[in-house]
């Protein structure tokens, strides 16, 4: 009977080791939704390279803080802004010396394929007149391109000329979407979306001045396991240069 039970106890304590081990070959990540193609490609790499399974989450950068804050259980967070970062650090869920800005991106405006049209930027163009319909961006003020986008408007003077005919979306990636099937003739997201979507034209760039500065910082959470320090700095490496840098990511922040 003893030497059953020595067993049976030997045998859940190495059920228990391979399930820890287990877990600690997971890395998850939370990641704003502009940044889908690029960390899905990032992450397929990784796994070829190492005996890693990489999950990922990808959604406004409000909605992700708001789940990690909540319990989730994320081992790395990368923001489309500064301000969900900071809500995470200032709520003490980050490790701590860990966040670095990682990405930059710039502001654009768009249209449905084949329906672009003449758009100036400056404070005197008559931004109600140069099309029909809605305009989609994220929500104004909690998803990140949505504050960029409001702040821009404003800066142009042309914020109480368009503000109600402003769709606001879960994220950018859904205000893409709108576009593509020309529910909204026009929309305010960021270049890097445009750059992968081929129903979509790039109608112009706003003037970087006339909203904050684009940054995604990196940053691993509180409770992430060992293997997330890995796939950390794998996002840092020049091999994942090269992928951000392919989708129109700038790289290069000062």
């Amino acid at each position: 009977m003893l030497k059953n039970q020595i067993r049976v106890g030997i045998s859940l304590i190495f059920v228990l080791i391979t399930m820890n081990a287990n877990a600690d070959q997971k890395v998850t990540v939370f990641a704003a939704a502009s940044l889908t193609n690029a960390i899905n490609e990032i992450a397929a790499n990784y796994e070829k390279e190492q005996a890693v399974q990489v999950q990922t989450s990808f959604a406004s950068s409000s909605t992700l803080a708001k789940q990690i804050e909540k319990g989730a259980p994320a081992d790395i967070f990368i923001s489309a802004d500064t301000k969900w970062m900071n809500y995470l650090h200032e709520k003490n869920l980050l490790n701590a010396g860990s966040k670095v800005n990682l990405l930059g991106n710039q502001l654009v405006l768009i249209a449905p394929k084949g329906k672009a049209f003449k758009m100036e930027m400056n404070k005197d163009f008559n931004i109600a007149g140069a099309f029909s319909g809605k305009l989609c961006t994220g929500e104004l003020d909690s998803v990140p391109v949505g504050i960029y986008a409001k702040q821009s408007l404003k800066n142009l003077n042309w914020w109480d000329a368009i503000k109600m005919r402003i769709v606001g979306t879960q994220d950018v990636r859904a205000a893409l979407v709108f576009v593509e099937r020309g529910e909204c003739d026009a929309g305010i997201v960021y270049e890097t979306d445009a750059k992968v979507s081929t129903k979509v034209d790039n109608v112009a760039a706003f003037p970087e001045s006339s909203h904050d500065p684009i940054v995604y910082p990196l940053a691993l959470t509180k409770n992430a396991n060992q293997s997330a320090n890995s796939f950390y700095d794998y996002l840092k490496s020049e091999k994942a240069k090269v992928i951000f840098s392919k989708y129109g990511f700038n790289i290069n922040l000062q």
